[in-house]
């Protein structure tokens, strides 16, 4: 990798670190104020997709800048970039259209906001596009990117069936009951299916200009 792209991504991961720790610290200060302590605010930040889908990219953005070319290893694959390129991805695009008129942060609240829903994805995009080298990219591995969601799928629900909170509001069994939920979950999963395949052909496109 150029020295150019590790800068970025080295960078980029900083970013997400910082935005990662603002935002657990906002949600400690929430549940040390009424007495819960630092603990269940690390557990209320880990129950959001957005939280461990930006920690994924910054970890993979971390282990990009910092290992040597020649170790690749699973963070340093393609394909795992890509995978979690196709989240946050998602991440994005759900914060825009489903969940942006449901609060308005504002003071740090509204930094980490911004550093999580646009600057990371546009950050890790950016990332991608430019370092990830996309020959061993191709549609048999759509499937296995569509196991992180599909874990957190399962991860949510089943955390919501203990403690009955669940982080979004598309995915609260509680009101909407588990066949809307499901129905929901299929509608990602097609979203998720749909940025996989934009990615694919756009990495195709580029590794035939470039190639």
């Amino acid at each position: 990798m150029r020295p150019s792209l590790r800068i970025l991504a080295a960078l980029s991961a900083l970013t997400g670190a910082f935005a990662l720790t603002l935002q657990y610290l906002l949600s400690t200060r929430l549940t040390t104020a009424d007495g819960r302590g630092w603990l269940p605010g690390l557990w209320l930040c880990l129950g959001y997709f957005t939280i461990l889908t930006n920690l994924f990219c910054t970890v993979t953005l971390a282990a990009a800048a910092i290992a040597p070319q020649e170790r690749r290893g699973w963070l340093r694959h393609p394909g795992t970039a890509t995978a979690a390129a196709i989240s946050i991805v998602i991440v994005a695009l759900v914060y825009q259209v489903l969940l942006h008129a449901l609060w308005h942060p504002h003071g740090w609240a509204l930094l980490a906001d911004l550093l999580l829903h646009r600057a990371m994805p546009l950050l890790f995009l950016l990332y991608w596009w430019l370092a990830v080298p996309k020959a061993a990219l191709g549609w048999p591995q759509i499937g296995t990117w569509l196991l992180y969601p599909a874990a957190y799928f399962v991860y949510a629900l089943a955390r919501g069936a203990i403690d009955g909170w669940y982080p979004y509001p598309f995915l609260d069994v509680a009101h909407l009951g588990y066949a809307r939920v499901l129905l929901n979950a299929c509608a990602m999963l097609l979203a998720f299916v749909t940025v996989a395949l934009v990615l694919l052909v756009l990495s195709r496109w580029q590794h035939r200009r470039l190639g």
